[in-house]
């Protein structure tokens, strides 16, 4: 390892012996080929922006939002876990830590490499068979308001997270099921200390209060949030992981976990959703083919439709190279004006195809019948001259047309999009994952559930649903591709990202982001930034951030100077500052072995050996 690895120490400390075993046994009649150690001491990054040194390894890496969860996936690798067995353990971590951002109650996609092949494995929630394309419309016909809708029982999706995650584990596990959720029940069962990015986030949220187990258990009897530092036991998830480390997935679609899930949210004090057992009990992770393009020297593999992440950052980086290339494309460090502009109008004429075209591949055809058509060279060339001097504005980019057959589909309105964390690993096999994973918004919907234990704690029921559009129809009638619709699923920005050597097919790197529709950008701008301008993982990802989904332009507050933000407003971009909080995870391969990046805007760490 060089310097850099040694210099984690700074953030992180594990100690091989003398540190708290797993508390409660998991399965008395299985072998048990994982035991995990708790850290002895977990430090953890404060909120806001704090630089991360990049760590270098030599033969595995996993890199994750939260370090206990990192050092659960590291754990899982030096047993001889693979890189699913790790994410499935990061996975149940992040549960627990990170509640605000993923767990059981929601969903994921999934990307792996089997050293031969890429799959992409989708956990994305479903709307419930009661649901209808009026579901976040008000009596007068009217969308409701988005935190309305978003905290309350009609936001919530059939969750697919932990169905999935079994799903591939059956094809590419190595360890048994239930000892990867040793750590998360460990931590559960024992406490871990509130991180000071959990505490932020309580003390930011008001609509969680409101929920009778969420407010008891994250705030005190003063209505404060549980302070940084504090340790917190959360005994029901404890024994929610126990029955599903047991049982499986069907622990958490059948049965009493289940039951108290769709009671919940029936019972919904305000805005009941529909969620039924059935739906519960027949929910299917699916396996899909992952949409694999190739972009200078690279071939980049992504998630399909539901996801539009792939598909429009692909349009953006194509459209870009359709562009003269720019002598400097940084100026002092950051990306220069001169590429903001042509990064920001690529953006406006992808999202304009995004919001019309992608939704749930079972319910919307791709334009042409293919969904590359929306990545077709000839196209991007003809997209890619709409760029000028001058920006279209704010509502100047219109959707094309890259299908051979005009659609009938109407332009969704944009709308808000949050939450998600990001997870990579490669393992010691050269197998990897990108993983992206969500409950939507900040705390989901607000709807905590104790699996029907009376324990206290839980997990967080997710607000996917608000990722559909509220109208189904624009003005003039015309569907909308991604309205709600019985057993659909939402269309989803997630874009957990493996690329590969054109020419050797060897695994350059795994990559993504949470942040909602913006993940979009976060993930694009670090492409670039590593395979085009030549940074490493973590340059990339500390580099400020710039977005637009179709209307303003914002660019990340505090880290550009004054005259870049006046150089695009006066090229029409209406552009100003704004908190843009990434959370970017970065794998990358190195003659060395490997070396990872970490978001400095969030508490993730990368550990490997």
């Amino acid at each position: 390892m060089d310097f850099r690895s040694v210099s984690f120490r700074r953030y992180w400390l594990v100690t091989v012996a003398s540190v708290c075993v797993l508390s409660t046994p998991l399965l008395a009649t299985s072998e048990v080929a994982f035991q995990y150690e708790a850290p002895a001491i977990a430090p953890e990054a404060a909120s806001g922006y704090n630089e991360k040194p990049g760590w270098a390894t030599e033969r595995f890496a996993v890199a994750a939002a939260n370090p206990l969860a990192t050092d659960a996936g590291y754990q899982v690798l030096k047993a001889g876990g693979s890189a699913v067995d790790a994410a499935i353990a990061v996975q149940m971590v992040l549960t627990l830590v990170e509640p605000q951002s993923s767990g059981i109650g929601g969903g994921a996609f999934l990307m792996h490499y089997d050293g031969s092949e890429v799959k992409a494995y989708d956990g994305r929630e479903t709307a419930p068979r009661a649901a209808s394309e009026s579901l976040f419309l008000n009596g007068g016909g009217e969308p409701l308001e988005f935190m309305e809708a978003a905290a309350s029982g009609l936001s919530v999706g059939v969750p697919g997270t932990v169905r999935m995650l079994e799903m591939a584990h059956e094809k590419h596990g190595k360890l048994p099921w239930a000892d990867l959720f040793a750590p998360a029940i460990t931590l559960a069962q024992d406490g871990f200390e509130v991180s000071p990015r959990l505490h932020a986030s309580l003390a930011a949220e008001e609509r969680l209060r409101d929920d009778p187990l969420a407010s008891v258990f994250y705030y005190t009897d003063e209505g404060e949030p549980l302070p940084a530092g504090h340790r917190l036991q959360n005994l029901a998830l404890a024994e929610v992981l126990r029955k599903i480390a047991e049982n499986g997935s069907k622990a958490l679609h059948t049965g009493p976990v289940a039951e108290d899930l769709v009671q919940r949210v029936q019972g919904h004090d305000g805005r009941p959703g529909a969620i039924s057992l059935e739906d519960m009990a027949t929910y299917v992770a699916k396996a899909r083919d992952p949409l694999c393009t190739d972009w200078q020297d690279y071939r980049v593999c992504g998630f399909p439709p539901p996801s539009s992440g792939h598909l429009t950052i692909m349009q953006i980086l194509g459209i870009l190279e359709q562009l003269p290339a720019l002598d400097e494309p940084l100026e002092e460090g950051r990306p220069g004006t001169e590429w903001l502009h042509r990064f920001l109008e690529a953006s406006r004429l992808a999202f304009a195809d995004r919001n019309k075209f992608i939704a749930d591949p079972d319910f919307v055809n791709p334009p042409g019948g293919d969904w590359n058509s929306m990545l077709d060279e000839e196209y991007l060339a003809e997209r890619a001259e709409l760029i000028g001097e001058q920006s279209v504005g704010v509502d100047g980019a219109e959707p094309g047309n890259p299908g051979e057959v005009e659609t009938a589909w109407a332009v969704q309105p944009i709308q808000p999009e949050y939450g998600t964390s990001h997870i990579s690993i490669v393992d010691e096999e050269g197998n990897a994952v990108a993983m992206t994973t969500t409950i939507e918004a900040a705390f989901g919907s607000r709807i905590m559930a104790d699996g029907g234990t009376g324990l206290p704690g839980g997990y967080l029921l997710n607000n996917e649903l608000t990722d559909f559009s509220f109208r189904p129809l624009d003005s003039d009638g015309s569907p909308i591709a991604n309205r709600v619709e019985a057993g659909k699923r939402p269309r989803s920005s997630m874009s957990p990202t493996l690329v590969f050597d054109r020419e050797s097919n060897e695994l350059i790197a795994s990559l993504g982001s949470p942040g909602g529709a913006a993940i979009i950008h976060y993930t694009a701008k670090a492409l670039v930034a590593m395979l085009d301008w030549g940074l490493d993982a973590q340059e990339a990802l500390d580099l400020p951030h710039a977005i637009t989904l179709g209307g303003p332009a914002y660019l990340e507050e505090g880290r550009y100077p004054a005259h870049v933000i006046e150089a695009l407003n006066e090229l029409g971009h209406e552009a100003s500052e704004r908190e843009l909080v990434s959370g970017l995870q970065a794998i990358q391969r190195t003659e060395e072995g490997f070396f990872g990046g970490a978001d400095p805007r969030r508490e993730g760490v990368v550990m490997g050996d």
